[in-house]
């Protein structure tokens, strides 16, 4: 496989993985990896393995249950795909806040967030995800406070 063959297969690599948690396709995302990881850049939070990954899908779509995304930009830099997208859904569970929980308000949301992915050397599977968001941005666009 050619350089430019690894770039271009990465790319379709990250747009499969969007695509596939936004159908709730769970296995096939996790077959995206080479080891599931996720490091939330608006939280510090991180997801290190299947089964923190499984338990991320399943905590951040319980509110959420028709989170997508739509992408606005894809690029790669070497070992890097980097991915603008609105991330969209609507409050239709419980959203756990520090503090409180809050109850579905049916209410939808559009942010604009970034992702970075990072792949190994010569690999087409991904070794870690990065989102970066403001943490604050979903719950000022559903309008609680």
């Amino acid at each position: 496989m050619t350089a430019d063959d690894l770039t271009t297969r990465r790319i379709q690599v990250v747009r499969d993985h969007m695509a596939l948690e936004t159908v709730h396709d769970w296995d096939a995302v996790i077959a995206t990896f080479e080891h599931p990881r996720y490091e939330m850049y608006g939280s510090g939070n991180v997801f290190d393995g299947e089964e923190a990954v499984r338990g991320y899908f399943a905590a951040s779509r319980t509110p959420f249950p028709d989170q997508g995304n739509e992408i606005i930009a894809i690029a790669a830099a070497g070992d890097t795909v980097l991915v603008e997208f609105w991330l969209t859904g609507s409050h239709l569970g419980p959203l756990r806040l520090p503090g409180r929980t809050v109850e579905a308000t049916g209410k939808s949301f559009k942010v604009r967030m970034a992702a970075s992915f990072e792949f190994g050397p010569g690999s087409d599977k991904i070794v870690c995800e990065r989102p970066y968001f403001d943490q604050g941005a979903v719950v000022r666009a559903l309008g609680i406070s």
